[in-house]
C-alpha cells in the first residue's frame, strides 16, 4: 500500500471508528460487534504502525491506552471547581428563590435545570483545540492530572473542529460507568467468585486512577459535559454555553430544561422523580442554577458555594422484600462475608437482588430469620442495604438463620478468633478464592507492584495449572514459550461427565470458516435454534452460499465437520456444543491421531493445553486458524511485559514484600514497622511474644497472626523458594539507617501540600526520623502536620478526635531541634 493509499485508508477507518463510537456513546446504539469494531481499530493501528508520519493526535487509535502513570501529578485549577449546598426540602428550595430575588432584587430572573449526576468530576484544558490536560476536583482548588487515562473514554473529543473555537477554554462533566457497563462488570465478578463492586461511582473514580490507560480503556466510562469556562467565549448565559459545547461535539445529557419561575423547577423535579431512572447512570438529585452570567456576579459566593445556584436531592428510597436466601462469600484472607438473596424489588431505578451482611454479629443484630420480610434503602452512594425486618409478616414456623460452620468453597471448618466479627475459612493452601485473592494481593502496586498480572490473567494462570501459589509466580519465567496462546477465558467451554471436553458451535463455526463474522455466525444460530444438529450445519451450508463468502472453502470445511460428527457419533451430545477433539482433528489431520487428542482432551481444560499436550509444531497460519477457537489469549507482547515486572518485583524492598506475603491484620503500615525493627525475616520469625508486644502498635491479635503464619511449613517453603529467586528477605544496606530518632515513637499523618515534601518524600522523611507515618486520620494520631488545602472531611474528623494539627514549619522545628 502506498503512502497516499495508506492516508485515506486511515481517514476512512477514522470516520468509521468515530462513527461506531459516537452510536454506541451518545445514541446507546450499535450496529456490529466488538469483535467487528476491535477488526477495523487493528486495521487502523497496523497502518499508522506501518505509516507513523500519517498518525494524528485524535486518532481513534489513541484511545486504547498503553500509558502506564506510577503517580499522577498534582495540579492547580485555573477556576476552582466549588461544591453546590445541598437541600432536601420544597421549603428549602422557596427559601433559596427568596435569597435570589432579594440579592437580585427583580423577579427577572431564570434557572437553568439539570440532574445531578453520581459521578466523578472532571476539568478538560484545550489548547489550540487540542486536549491538553485533564484534571479530577480533588479539594476544588487542584487536582489530579489524568490526561492518559481521560483519552481512553471514547466520547470525549480529543480535539475540537468548527468556527470561532477559542484558543484556550475549560470543559467540566461527569465521568461515570453505565450501570449495564457496571452491571456486566459485576456479573463477571459475581461468576468468579469476587467480591462485588460495590457501586457504579465508585468503579468510575477508581478506573480514572487506575495506573495502566489500557485497562481504563477496556472499562468503557463515558461522560456528560454541563459547563464551559475561559475568557472571550461570546455567550452571556448558560444555556448558550451548554449549546456551544453541544455543537463542538461534547456529549451533554438531554435532560437540562430552563425555568422562568420556582413552579416550573418544582415540575421539572417531578418529572424526573421517576423518570431519572431510565437514564445509563445514577442520579441523586436536580441542580438548578442562575442562567444569566452577570447575574450570577451580582449573586457572587459564599465562603463555600455560590449564591446563583443549589442542588435539591432526592430522599434515599427503600422498599419491602422476601429474604430468599443467604449464601457465603470467601475473601482472599479467607474472610466470609454473607449476602442476603433478596425477591428482586424495584429500588432507585434499579432491581435489587441482593444486599451485604458483613458478618454474623449483623445477621444476629437484625434478627433475621429464614423467609423474613425485610426492609431494603438504597440512597446516594450507599450500597443495597438491609435496615430491619417487618416482625408482623414473620411467617410462624420461621427458622432463625443459623450462620454456616464450614467454608462454601471448600469445605473446610470455619473458625472465628476471640475479638474479631468475621469468621474465615483456614485453608489458605487450597481454598479458590484465598488462592487468587492472596496471588492479587502479592502482584498488587503496594506489595510487589506487578501490574502486568490482572485479574483475568492470574485466574487464566490458576485454571490451567501454571500457578498455584505466589511463589509460582518466578516460576513463570522458564514457561515463557509454554504460555503463547494461553487462553485468558473458558466460557466457550463445557465438560461433559466424562470429563470430555466440548467447545461452543459457533466457536467451532468461526474457526472454521474465513471472512465470516463471529457476529453473522451467532445470528445464524439464533434463527436455527430450534433445528437439530445437522440440520443446523446443512443450514449454515444454504447461508454461506447466500452470503457469498468463499463458498467452496467455507461449505468444504461445515462438510468435514459433519462428517466426522457422524463418524463419531458414539461421543456424547450436548446441546449447541460440539466435542474440541473433533474439531482439532480436522485441522490436525496427520500431525496427531484422534485417539491421542480425544485422550488429551478428557484431561485438558482448553485447547491451548491440548495442543501443549500433543506437543505439535504449527505452521502459522494453523496457529492463526485454530487461534479463533480460543478467547482472548497470552500474546508475545502481554507475555514480555508479564515477565519484564515479574524481573523488576525482584527488587522491592523486605518491606514491601513482607506486606506481599498477606499475613492477616498485616497492612502496609505494620509490615513497615516490623521490618524496620527486626531488620530480617529470620529474626521477625524468631520474634517472642514478649518481643513482639513491645512494639508500639501490635497486639495479641497480630502476634497470634504472625506465629500462625511462621508455623505453617507451606509459607515457610514459599519464603524459601521466593529467597532463592532473589526476593528481599531483609533491608537493604543503608536503607533504614535512621537519621536521626527525634520522631520515635511518634504517628504522624500529612495532609495538603507541602513546601517542602512530595508525598511520598514526607512518608521516607519521618521514618527515617525514627516516626512511623499512618495513612488516615484516628484517634491513635500523635499529629498532622498541616498542609495547604488540607481537606475539610479530614480536618473536620481530627478535631472530632481532639488530633493536633502543626504546621510544616513547626514540624521541621520538631525534627531539627
Amino acid at each position: 500500500m502506498t503512502q497516499q493509499e495508506a492516508q485515506k485508508r486511515i481517514a476512512q477507518l477514522s470516520k468509521e471508528i468515530n462513527r461506531h463510537n459516537h452510536l454506541y456513546y451518545q445514541e446507546s446504539r450499535i450496529e456490529i460487534s466488538d469483535y467487528e469494531f476491535d477488526q477495523l481499530l487493528e486495521e487502523l493501528i497496523r497502518l499508522e504502525t506501518e505509516f507513523p508520519e500519517l498518525l494524528r493526535e485524535d486518532s481513534p487509535s489513541q484511545r486504547v491506552g498503553g500509558t502506564i502513570t506510577k503517580e499522577f501529578q498534582t495540579v492547580a485549577h485555573e477556576y476552582k471547581m466549588l461544591s453546590l449546598g445541598n437541600t432536601y426540602t420544597i421549603e428549602e428550595l422557596q427559601a433559596f428563590d427568596e435569597r435570589v430575588e432579594k440579592g437580585l432584587g427583580t423577579r427577572d430572573y431564570e434557572y437553568f435545570c439539570e440532574l445531578k449526576f453520581d459521578g466523578v468530576a472532571i476539568s478538560l484544558v484545550y489548547e489550540n483545540g487540542t486536549l491538553a490536560r485533564a484534571v479530577t476536583r480533588g479539594d476544588g482548588t487542584k487536582g489530579d492530572d489524568v490526561t492518559a487515562n481521560v483519552k481512553t473514554i471514547r466520547n470525549i473529543p480529543l480535539s475540537i473542529e468548527g468556527e470561532a473555537v477559542p484558543d484556550k477554554f475549560e470543559v467540566r462533566g461527569e465521568i461515570f460507568l453505565p450501570r449495564k457497563e457496571f452491571d456486566k462488570i459485576n456479573a463477571e465478578r459475581e461468576k468468579n467468585g469476587e467480591a462485588l463492586l460495590a457501586n457504579p461511582r465508585n468503579a468510575a473514580s477508581g478506573t480514572v486512577k487506575m495506573q495502566d490507560s489500557s485497562v481504563v480503556a477496556k472499562r468503557r466510562l463515558n461522560c456528560y459535559f454541563y459547563q464551559l469556562l475561559g475568557e472571550d467565549l461570546s455567550v452571556a448565559t448558560h444555556s448558550e454555553a451548554i449549546h456551544l459545547i453541544e455543537k463542538w461535539g461534547f456529549n451533554v445529557s438531554p435532560t437540562y430544561s430552563q425555568a422562568k419561575t420556582l413552579q416550573e423547577v418544582l415540575k421539572y423535579i417531578e418529572d424526573w422523580r421517576e423518570k431519572r431512572h431510565e437514564l445509563p447512570l445514577d442520579t441523586d438529585g436536580v441542580v438548578l442554577k442562575i442562567n444569566d452570567y452577570q447575574q450570577r456576579e451580582e449573586l457572587g459566593f459564599t465562603a463555600k458555594n455560590p449564591r446563583w445556584a443549589i442542588a435539591y436531592k432526592y430522599k434515599a428510597e427503600s422498599a419491602e422484600t422476601e429474604l430468599l436466601s443467604i449464601t457465603y462469600q470467601v475473601g482472599r484472607t479467607g474472610a466470609i462475608t454473607p449476602v442476603a438473596n433478596l425477591s428482586p424489588v424495584s429500588l432507585a431505578g434499579t432491581t435489587v437482588k441482593r444486599a451485604s451482611l458483613h458478618n454474623a454479629n449483623e445477621i444476629e443484630r437484625l434478627g433475621i430469620h429464614e423467609g423474613d420480610i425485610v426492609s431494603v434503602e438504597k440512597g446516594g452512594e450507599i450500597i443495597p442495604k438491609i435496615t430491619g425486618v417487618n416482625l408482623l409478616k414473620r411467617k410462624a414456623d420461621a427458622k432463625p438463620v443459623q450462620y454456616i460452620s464450614t467454608c462454601p468453597e471448600c469445605g473446610t471448618e470455619l473458625e472465628r478468633k476471640e475479638g474479631e466479627a468475621k469468621h474465615f475459612c483456614p485453608n489458605a493452601a487450597s481454598c479458590p478464592p484465598q488462592v487468587l485473592g492472596r496471588i492479587e494481593h502479592f502482584v498488587s502496586k503496594r506489595a510487589m507492584d506487578i501490574d502486568s498480572m490482572g485479574t483475568e490473567r492470574i485466574r487464566a494462570l490458576i485454571d490451567q495449572g501454571f500457578i498455584r501459589s505466589y511463589a509460582d509466580i518466578y516460576d513463570l519465567e522458564t514457561k515463557e514459550k509454554d504460555l503463547l496462546g494461553l487462553e485468558m477465558s473458558q466460557d466457550q467451554y463445557e465438560k461433559e461427565g466424562s470429563g470430555l471436553l466440548y467447545i461452543s458451535l459457533e466457536k467451532a463455526l468461526f474457526a472454521l470458516t474465513e471472512s465470516i463474522s463471529f457476529k453473522q455466525i451467532q445470528e445464524y444460530l439464533t434463527e436455527a435454534a430450534e433445528l437439530p444438529l445437522f440440520d443446523t450445519l446443512r443450514g449454515f451450508q444454504e447461508q454461506i452460499r447466500k452470503w457469498k463468502k468463499k463458498v467452496s472453502s467455507n461449505v468444504g470445511m461445515v462438510d468435514y465437520l459433519i462428517h466426522a460428527l457422524k463418524e463419531h457419533a458414539d461421543l456424547p451430545k450436548l446441546e449447541d456444543f460440539v466435542p474440541v477433539a473433533v474439531v482439532l482433528d480436522i485441522f490436525l489431520g496427520r500431525r496427531s491421531d484422534f485417539g491421542s487428542i480425544l485422550e488429551a482432551s478428557k484431561k485438558e481444560g482448553t485447547v491451548h493445553g491440548i495442543l501443549l499436550k500433543l506437543g505439535v509444531e504449527l505452521p502459522d497460519e494453523l496457529r492463526e486458524r485454530i487461534k479463533k477457537l480460543k478467547a482472548n489469549t497470552f500474546q508475545e507482547g502481554v507475555i514480555t511485559n508479564m515477565l519484564e515486572g515479574i524481573k523488576a518485583s525482584k527488587e522491592q524492598s523486605f518491606e514491601k514484600v513482607l506486606f506481599a506475603l498477606g499475613i492477616r491484620n498485616i497492612g502496609e503500615n505494620t509490615a513497615q514497622l516490623l521490618a524496620r525493627h527486626f531488620g530480617s525475616i529470620e529474626k521477625l520469625q524468631a520474634a517472642s511474644s514478649e518481643q513482639l508486644l513491645d512494639i508500639n502498635g501490635v497486639g495479641e491479635t497480630l502476634v497470634q497472626s504472625i506465629q500462625d503464619f511462621f508455623a505453617q511449613e507451606e509459607n515457610l517453603e514459599h519464603i524459601e523458594r521466593l529467597k532463592a529467586r532473589g526476593l528481599h528477605f531483609e533491608i537493604q544496606e543503608d536503607e533504614n539507617t535512621p537519621k536521626s530518632q527525634a520522631l520515635a515513637g511518634k504517628r504522624i499523618l500529612a495532609s495538603g501540600k507541602l513546601e517542602n515534601f512530595k508525598r511520598d518524600e514526607i512518608k521516607d522523611f519521618v521514618q527515617a526520623h525514627g516516626g512511623q507515618y499512618i495513612s488516615a486520620v484516628s484517634k491513635n494520631l500523635d499529629f498532622i502536620i498541616e498542609g495547604e488545602g488540607m481537606g475539610p472531611s479530614k480536618k473536620e474528623k481530627a478535631e472530632k478526635l481532639g488530633v493536633p494539627m502543626i504546621s510544616e514549619a513547626e514540624f521541621l522545628k520538631m525534627v531539627e531541634g
